[in-house]
């Protein structure tokens, strides 16, 4: 039995026994009925079961799916992607006397979420072979969408824009990575990456943080194998060397290229130039002209604290 409270005609209908309105009904689970464990009222029935309608047991298959209900609504899709898949029909119902089945799939999905669903499994697939979190996907996937739907980079490619999307958001997360680690898990040239990177940026009114020596340094260090010792002095000689001016017009890139090549030659853990480019996505002469620049002043580059295995009046002069 529901019951409202005189005082407050907008409560919600509360379902209690009314010979023992304080007693805290019983749902039994399997008849969907209230009952008051007092005098065994049933109060309410038909209630409708929340839970799941299957049962797993540990012994069966991970890959089977007793779910019904279709895939997670996917918000950036119009509609949800709220869609129903009608099975292949087994029985003699599910066909006509010309033997055409009677029942199929309607292909309600436009063409504009077909497009934008293909691009956000593109883009899944780049940000996994490059070890990127779900929430740098989940906002290049909303970039994708407004650049989509203003219509503003008509003509080019979607797996291009897709790219630069992605780009812009690892700069916007902090976790950028270069036009070259893009380009080589897409499809994409570096140069129409750059170009549809320019025109997302002018079209969503947006901006992206500078990057710095310091976004790149730990990454292209942990997968040179270098220690901490190096990292922190590669880090200091690459913002002393900014600091000081030493590179005008450098990219960042290879700056720290350069400063992890000073450091490396002065530890233990040396390390050459054709490993670090290839690490770094620089060519050996541009890191060779970054280190020429900074070489004048390399005893005012180290930390204080930094123990040399190479004096520094011996690195190479190159």
């Amino acid at each position: 039995m529901a019951s409202t409270s005189r005082g407050d005609v907008l409560a919600l209908p509360k379902v209690q026994c009314p010979n023992h309105p304080d007693a805290m009904l019983v749902e039994d689970y399997r008849a969907g009925d209230m009952i008051c464990p007092e005098c065994g009222l049933v109060v309410g029935d038909r209630v409708i079961d929340v839970g799941s309608e299957w049962r797993t047991f540990t012994n069966e298959k991970a890959t089977k799916d007793p779910s019904r209900v279709g895939d997670a609504q996917n918000p950036l899709l119009n509609g949800g992607d709220l869609t129903t898949m009608i099975s292949k029909g087994t029985g003699a119902a599910s066909f006509d006397e010309f033997g055409n089945s009677k029942y199929q799939n309607r292909r309600t999905m436009s063409s504009s979420d077909r497009a934008m669903l293909n691009a956000f499994k593109e883009i899944t697939t780049m940000a996994d072979r490059i070890n990127l979190p779900r929430n740098i996907i989940d906002r290049t996937n909303n970039l994708f969408k407004q650049v989509y739907e203003q219509k503003s980079l008509k003509g080019r490619a979607n797996d291009a824009i897709a790219s630069a999307c992605l780009y812009i958001a690892c700069r916007q997360e902090g976790v950028p990575r270069t036009f070259k680690e893009i380009c080589a898990v897409s499809r994409i040239s570096k140069k129409e990456i750059g170009r549809c990177f320019k025109l997302i940026l002018k079209a969503l009114e947006t901006s992206v943080d500078l990057i710095t020596t310091g976004d790149f340094m730990s990454r292209f260090c942990s997968n040179l194998g270098l220690p901490k010792q190096v990292q922190m002095a590669a880090t200091y000689i690459a913002r002393k060397a900014v600091e000081l001016d030493l590179v005008p017009g450098r990219s960042p890139i290879s700056v720290a290229a350069a400063a992890i090549y000073m450091a490396s030659q002065a530890s233990a853990e040396k390390k050459t130039q054709k490993e670090i480019g290839d690490i770094a996505g620089v060519a050996d002469v541009t890191i060779r002209q970054s280190y020429r620049l900074i070489y004048p002043r390399a005893a005012d580059l180290f930390p204080p604290d930094f123990k040399f295995d190479t004096p520094v009046d011996k690195l190479p002069q190159l």
